[in-house]
């Protein structure tokens, strides 16, 4: 499967922070998009509220002006943002009075928001979830239907 450069870079970062324990949704440096974004908070000023779909005036300008962040527009990063916080467990926008995982750092919960992302950034680029392995258990007549070292090469 081929995939974009933006794509293998954010899973890369993501993969990273994953592992060294660096990723938190609830900061902005360290939450998905600031991962991606190499650790930096700047693009919190794109909306209003971390996990808002909406951009704010800062936002909108860069969006129309066609910027984009290490190959995401504006309006792209808050939807990534919120996938990840959705797959953590979050009601959105992030509100102290919301739905929200009770240790934010639990690799479980961690996992289950980079799963979304994941997901979400395939779908952006329009390509098949790299983490989707259900191919593996389809079947015909008792038999698998592809063979394990094929379908990770594809």
């Amino acid at each position: 499967m081929k995939t974009s450069h933006r794509l293998d870079l954010a899973i890369l970062k993501l993969y990273t922070a994953f592992h060294n324990n660096e990723l938190h949704p609830e900061c902005c440096q360290k939450c998905a998009v600031g991962n991606i974004l190499d650790n930096t908070d700047s693009w919190k000023h794109l909306s209003d509220g971390h996990g808002s779909l909406k951009l704010n005036y800062v936002g909108l300008v860069n969006q129309n002006l066609g910027k984009k962040f290490n190959g995401y527009s504006p309006a792209e990063l808050l939807k990534i943002e919120a996938s990840f916080l959705k797959g953590c467990g979050y009601s959105l926008p992030l509100h102290h009075n919301g739905t929200k995982p009770k240790n934010p750092t639990n690799k479980k919960v961690l996992f289950n928001g980079l799963c979304e992302t994941v997901a979400f950034l395939c779908d952006l680029d329009g390509i098949d979830n790299v983490m989707d392995y259900s191919r593996l258990f389809e079947y015909d007549n008792d038999q698998p239907r592809y063979q394990l070292g094929k379908i990770l090469t594809d």
